[in-house]
């Protein structure tokens, strides 16, 4: 049994769910649906990395080249949750807003033509840096908690 790979997987699952509790409390909707979206708090990314690397630094040692390559493709994926992902959903905000302004247009001024779409572009694809370090703890968290239960 590959216990940190385990470990890991298990916790993104654990992310994943508190997802929708975490958003029905800040926007008091239930949407079981985020369960299988991108965004929000925690960062599944984070915890999951997060996770792995604890789990090998106490199964392994902070100085064995797993530790350290768990812990430099986590901090990759961590740079990548809160960095280029964030601005891309930020990018897809502004496109949004630039069609829903388009089709005002097209009410006011019959000559202005956009092609309607059916669905906007998802936003919520990235991590607000609270988000990353939420899921950074919570893979600490059953890092440790894994590593204990197997002694």
């Amino acid at each position: 049994m590959n216990r940190p790979m385990i470990t890991a997987l298990t916790t993104i699952g654990i992310a994943q769910t508190l997802k929708i509790p975490i958003n029905k409390a800040q926007t008091g909707k239930w949407e079981p649906s985020i369960f299988f979206e991108t965004g929000g708090m925690p960062s599944s990314h984070s915890a999951g990395v997060s996770a792995l690397a604890t789990f090998v630094a106490l199964d392994r040692g902070i100085s064995s080249v797993d530790f350290a390559l768990s812990t430099v493709f986590g901090l990759i994926v961590m740079y990548d949750a809160q960095g280029i992902r964030r601005q891309t959903g930020e990018l897809t905000i502004k496109v949004n807003e630039m069609d829903q302004e388009l089709e005002q247009l097209n009410g006011m001024h019959k000559q202005v033509t956009n092609q309607e779409r059916t669905n906007q572009l998802k936003e919520r694809l990235g991590h607000l840096p609270e988000e990353v370090l939420g899921g950074a703890l919570l893979g600490l968290f059953t890092g440790t908690l894994s590593y204990l239960l197997t002694r």
